[in-house]
């Protein structure tokens, strides 16, 4: 089974090769485009640590439909996981323009490629921001999206409505991801707990948005990688007929922790404590996140297994590690 992997460098990626490759059952492709949105050092290191596991690998902007067809016509993958996307809620007030090119017209011409190329399972990363300011304790799939409070959110959004399209007329065995704050080892640095270990370490104040009175349901990386890879398992033995052409599923830890908490979490595997700057919420930003997690846990007996108190000491102690500290 040739799988195709979009965003191979990127975080998520970075960690779901490494465990793919593991299983020994999988040719794998990588496509990225090495964006420098943030530290490129860091994509470059993680690229390093995958250059001896990937059997092959291309630079390429999914904007790109020409170079995406001739990479496809040549390759022809059997299985798509679609990661590549511009992140980050607050750089779309920034810069709107990059995530129509990549998150829109990128998603469609992935959803081409598999059109055009018959390619029979897609599955693509959804996200938690589509729930809006949701006021209920738990976020469920069945619930109303319609209300994004920000560009990358209405983009994922969009993604999953044009997924569900392509899906029932081409018949594309599709899975959407929503992840719920995913954290861990080679994590983003535009990410809070990567940007909060960094100032702490270095005497800086954090700046704490909605005044430390948020709730993320963070996921480490270990639990997100083991979901993604049980659908995969599942959509290759044709395992999941009920939940194909086309269903979302939260990815998540199903345990969301006030902001506050999670920053003396990061304080006490520092030994250091913070200097705080309470800023109001910024716009776009969602007050909580919660996932209701039965819908995947029925279907692939997903069960996240690293609390937070055990995530960001491995995180920190890879900081450390990684940065020389």
């Amino acid at each position: 089974m040739k799988i195709l992997i979009t965003g191979h460098v990127g975080f998520i990626g970075y960690h779901l090769v490494n465990k793919i490759f593991n299983k020994k059952k999988y040719q794998l492709i990588g496509i990225d485009n090495f964006n420098d949105y943030y530290d490129q050092n860091l994509k470059n290191n993680r690229f390093r640590l995958l250059q001896s596991k990937l059997y092959k690998h291309y630079v390429c902007d999914i904007s790109n439909k020409e170079k995406l067809f001739e990479i496809f016509k040549f390759e022809k993958p059997e299985f798509i996981i679609h990661l590549a996307a511009q992140a980050g809620v607050r750089f779309s007030l920034e810069s709107p323009q990059t995530y129509f090119e990549s998150n829109l017209k990128g998603f469609f011409n992935i959803l081409e490629m598999c059109r055009i190329f018959k390619i029979k399972n897609l599955i693509f990363a959804s996200s938690s921001s589509v729930y809006g300011n949701s006021s209920k304790s738990y976020f469920s799939e069945e619930d109303f999206v319609d209300t994004p409070l920000n560009l990358y959110a209405a983009s994922k959004k969009s993604n999953e409505l044009l997924a569900y399209s392509y899906a029932n007329l081409y018949k594309i065995n599709t899975i959407g991801l929503r992840f719920f704050t995913v954290y861990g080892t080679y994590g983003r640095p535009d990410m809070s707990y990567y940007k909060f270990t960094n100032d702490i370490l270095n005497g800086k104040p954090i700046d704490i948005y909605g005044k430390g009175e948020m709730y993320r349901d963070f996921t480490y990386i270990d639990d997100i990688t083991k979901g993604i890879i049980n659908f995969v398992e599942l959509m290759v033995k044709n395992e999941i007929k009920d939940s194909v052409p086309y269903s979302v599923f939260n990815i998540g830890n199903n345990s969301p922790v006030k902001l506050t908490y999670f920053i003396s979490l990061i304080e006490k595997a520092l030994g250091v404590k913070a200097k705080k700057n309470f800023l109001d919420f910024q716009p776009g930003e969602a007050i909580k996140t919660s996932a209701n997690i039965e819908k995947i846990q029925k279907v692939t007996n997903f069960k996240p297994k690293v609390k937070i108190e055990e995530g960001i000491p491995l995180f920190v102690n890879w900081f450390k590690h990684y940065h020389k500290l």
